[in-house]
Order: C-alpha cells, then sequence, then structure tokens
C-alpha cells in the first residue's frame, strides 16, 4: 500500500503514532529486581497470540502508517521459533512499508541469533546492561551471568548489528557504574542510554528507594564529563548529548522527572493482543477477539484507530516525595 493511500493513526491531541512496541512474549530468563519479582507467575501459554497472530496484527499497523516496529518482552529471543516472525515482518522492510524493525533484548541470546538478525534486515539492537561487574550483574538479575551478554554483544557486533546500551538508573547503583559504562559503551562504538525507573508493578521494592531523577543526575555527570545538547534521535523519547572525552552518545530517558507525552509517536501491544496508547496508564483495549474472530483485518483496524484517537493527553504515574503513583501491571507484560 503506497504512503499516500495509507490511513495514520492520529490522536484526539493531533499526535501521530508511527511507532510500534510489540512484546511477544512475557517470559523471561532473568528475573531484573526492577522488573520482576522473583517468583513470576506467567501467563498460561493459551492466553498468548501466536507467532502468526502476531504477524498478522503488525500487518494492520503498518496498514494504518506504522513506519517502526520494536520487538520485545519479557525477553523477545526465548519466545520460541521467533526467527521466524522476524522473517515474516521482514517482507514490510522489503517492499518498504516499513522503515525498520528491531527488539530490545537482556543480550543472553542475542548472540545466537544475530547472524540471523541481519539476514532479517535489523540493523540494530537495544541490550539491557546495568553494570560491569559480574556479582552486581547476578544480583540485580538474580541469576544472570554477565560473560555471557558481553560475548553475545561481540558477536552481535561483528554480524553487523549496531548495538545500543540501556541502563535504568536505579538509586545507589548507577553512581557507581555510570563512569565505567560510559567508558565501556563508547570505546566499542556503542549509545549508552540511561533510563529513569519506573513504578510499574510489584517487583518487592519501594520505588522512592530506587529512583533517580536524570534530571539532576546529568548536572552531577557535567562535573566529570563534557557533554554537549545534540539533535541526534533514533526514533524513541531518548534526548541525547555527545560526550567531549569519549566522541560517543549518551542519552537520557526522563518519564517521571521531565515527561515527553507531547511528542509520544507510540503505541504498545502485549503478547495478549492487548492494545495500550499509554505505558502509564490502565486503559486499554483487547484485540485479540477481533482478531481471532475473522480473517479480515478490517474490525481489529477499527478498534485501533478509535483506540489510539482516545490515547490521554499523558501519563499517570508519579515519584516523588509525597510517594508512589504506579501502574499494576509488570514492565515485562508490554516491555519498556
Amino acid at each position: 500500500m503506497q504512503d499516500q493511500f495509507r490511513p495514520e493513526l492520529k490522536d484526539q491531541f493531533g499526535r501521530q503514532a508511527t511507532y510500534l512496541r510489540l512484546s511477544i512474549t512475557d517470559r523471561c530468563d532473568l528475573r531484573c529486581t526492577y522488573c520482576m519479582s522473583e517468583h513470576m507467575t506467567f501467563l498460561p501459554r493459551k492466553e498468548v497470540l501466536s507467532l502468526e497472530e502476531l504477524e498478522r496484527l503488525v500487518t494492520a499497523f503498518v496498514d494504518n502508517g506504522v513506519r517502526k516496529v520494536r520487538l520485545t518482552g519479557g525477553e523477545p529471543l526465548v519466545r520460541r521459533n521467533v526467527m521466524s516472525l522476524f522473517q515474516g515482518l521482514s517482507r514490510h522492510l522489503a517492499n518498504g512499508a516499513l522503515d525498520e524493525l528491531t527488539l530490545t533484548t537482556n543480550g543472553t541470546l542475542l548472540g545466537k541469533y544475530a547472524k540471523q538478525l541481519v539476514d532479517c534486515g535489523v540493523k540494530r539492537a537495544n541490550v539491557s546492561l546495568d553494570t560491569l561487574c559480574p556479582e552486581k550483574y547476578a544480583a540485580i538479575t538474580r541469576w544472570g551471568r554477565l560473560e555471557r551478554v558481553l560475548d553475545s554483544i561481540e558477536k552481535a557486533q561483528e554480524a553487523g548489528l549496531h548495538i545500543k546500551i540501556n541502563t535504568v538508573a536505579v538509586k545507589g547503583k548507577i553512581e557507581e557504574e555510570i563512569d565505567d559504562l560510559i567508558k565501556f559503551a563508547h570505546g566499542r562504538g556503542m549509545d549508552l542510554t540511561l533510563i529513569e525507573t519506573m513504578p510499574l508493578g510489584d517487583v518487592g521494592f519501594d520505588r522512592n528507594d530506587q529512583y533517580v531523577s536524570l534530571s539532576n543526575f546529568r548536572n552531577e555527570l557535567s562535573k566529570r564529563w563534557t557533554m554537549a545538547d545534540i539533535k541526534d534521535t533514533t526514533g524513541g523519547p531518548s534526548r541525547y548529548v555527545r560526550v567531549g572525552e569519549t566522541g560517543g552518545r549518551l542519552g537520557f530517558i526522563t518519564p517521571m522527572s521531565h515527561n515527553f507525552c507531547s511528542t509520544c509517536n507510540r503505541v504498545r501491544v502485549s503478547c495478549t493482543g492487548t492494545l495500550y496508547t499509554c505505558m502509564g496508564s490502565e486503559g486499554s483495549v483487547d484485540l485479540r477477539d477481533a482478531l481471532r474472530s475473522s480473517e479480515s483485518n478490517a474490525a481489529v483496524e477499527g478498534l485501533i484507530r478509535e483506540t489510539v484517537f482516545a490515547k490521554p493527553e499523558c501519563h499517570n504515574f508519579s515519584i516523588d516525595e509525597t510517594g508512589t503513583s504506579g501502574i499494576k501491571r509488570h514492565m515485562s507484560f508490554l516491555g519498556g
């Protein structure tokens, strides 16, 4: 379908949704302390969309103006036969309907699939990494092995993937890790993006004890690093600076201290086919029944357009001195 004939997903505030973040599983091979509780109860498999249904759902979004798709989880690469989904979606890249197909991963399996991902047209991937200390990594992820992730990153770069490191800024940890992470990422030609922790799900910790305002943290960083604002963008909410000492890019994602709701171009769909127009809102609509009740995408596309139009103006969660206002679902259910 030519762009001039494709509908646009615009909300009531005039924002256009061009970026779909699709969770393809709520399962993960790690249990990061800011993302999951240690003993998670995962969804029954029958509630999760099949790979064929996921591909069809992406097509419905692409046919309505979405230009970028990111597959998330949980951990997307733990999904059985996941490469068949990437292969199916690659046709949208080949015909020009989609500008980018990418993923966010914890990195444990990235080395295994890197070459296949490149063959499917994937050019870059985000890898979640919060420390370069093996013992701290094991504590944060509850049972992960750092050397496995570092080896995967090396193999992914060798395969031709551009890697961006994502680091969640957790109080008492990020202050100790940031300098080494900047040197590590920039020394290997990778961007580094810091993300404020968000009050999503019960993780067994008080979110106020974890939260760091990146707006304030940047001021502390500027005492050690020379940072100049740049206009570079990767299509998401990250705002970048160029670090003078390394020449690399450092990004800041600040949903709590300085929200970017007015320019939001994203929608999210869970692995059960539930559409959320905002990560920080409980409002949602089920697309699964419409998807499964007809071979046509017409009903699904109608629901998508109606739901995107009703997208809220801004998110509903906050972390401040008065307490935490959050969302009950875990981040692993919908992806970061």
